[in-house]
């Protein structure tokens, strides 16, 4: 029974990294905040409003990905709570937390230039 859960979990961490490297592909959490700002002062109100859009979006999906990570370390008896699959879930929650945080920088920034030049903020409010 314990070596299915362990197998269960670790089919799950493989689907989240997966889903994960899909978000990474639209929302850059790595790129520079200079290179945003930079890439902020070519665009357009469409272009600033999309691609704000786009990091809101990465961001609400890491925050569910968080929540459902956080609900599952609950669901852990307090005897394993300082197990392997514990410390496993609570890395990936600081993996995800770090990564919400690098993607809220960005969205920043595009959310401010779209502010700034007059566009539409409503529904990106985070």
């Amino acid at each position: 029974m314990k070596k299915l859960k362990t197998i269960t979990l670790y089919c799950m961490v493989a689907f989240l990294a997966v889903s994960l490297l899909g978000c990474g592909s639209k929302a850059d959490e790595n790129a520079s905040i200079d290179q945003v700002k930079a890439d902020t002062e070519k665009m357009n109100v469409d272009q600033l409003k999309a691609k704000a859009k786009t990091y809101y979006d990465a961001i609400v999906a890491k925050k569910a990905d968080v929540e459902k990570l956080m609900a599952k370390i609950k669901d852990i008896p307090p005897m394993e709570a300082l197990g392997g699959e514990a410390k496993g879930l609570k890395a990936d929650i600081d993996d995800l937390n770090k990564s919400v945080s690098n993607l809220k920088a960005r969205f920043q920034v595009y959310y401010d230039k779209l502010k700034e030049k007059g566009g539409d903020t409503s529904g990106l409010q985070l």
